[in-house]
């Protein structure tokens, strides 16, 4: 189970990054006046936030329940904050990857609630560009210490 959920994990950062992107360029663009259909602005934040969630809630599982290695952090988290590696997983990752949802989030409520398509476009801009930062920053890419294959396979 963990390693399925692992791969799953690993390949859907790539749906979360591409979403993520389209969804920050979509409030670039500007509906033409008496369009009628889904505003891409809508359509992307909402795809966003579906993968985003869905990456949340598997790597929760993994935090949580499946991964041997916060498993073994956990056995000893003093020990674990002493080593940058343990530590990425324990605490860096999983808060930037949290930090990342809430604002998308965020966002997607200010975006909701704005008076203008003007102020919904920025606010969605700041939230889900920050967010997306957040993204890349906390994923384990190859080369940094605690990284990860781009592509995992089973």
């Amino acid at each position: 189970m963990y390693d399925i959920v692992l791969v799953l994990h690993s390949w859907l950062r790539w749906a979360v990054l591409i979403t993520g992107v389209l969804a920050v360029g979509s409030t670039f663009t500007t509906r033409p006046a008496g369009s009628s259909g889904p505003d891409p602005v809508d359509r992307w934040g909402l795809a966003f936030m579906a993968t985003i969630d869905l990456q949340l809630l598997l790597g929760l599982l993994l935090y949580l329940v499946l991964s041997p290695t916060t498993a073994a952090i956990f056995k000893d988290f003093g020990g674990a904050m002493k080593d940058p590696v343990a530590r990425f997983w324990a605490v860096e990752h999983v808060s930037t990857m949290m930090l990342a949802v809430v604002l998308a989030h965020v966002g997607r409520v200010l975006g909701r609630k704005a008076k203008t398509p003007a102020s919904k476009r920025t606010r969605l801009l700041v939230c889900f560009g920050i967010s997306l930062l957040a993204i890349l920053g906390g994923t384990p890419w190859p080369g940094m210490p605690a990284g990860r294959p781009l592509f995992r396979g089973l």
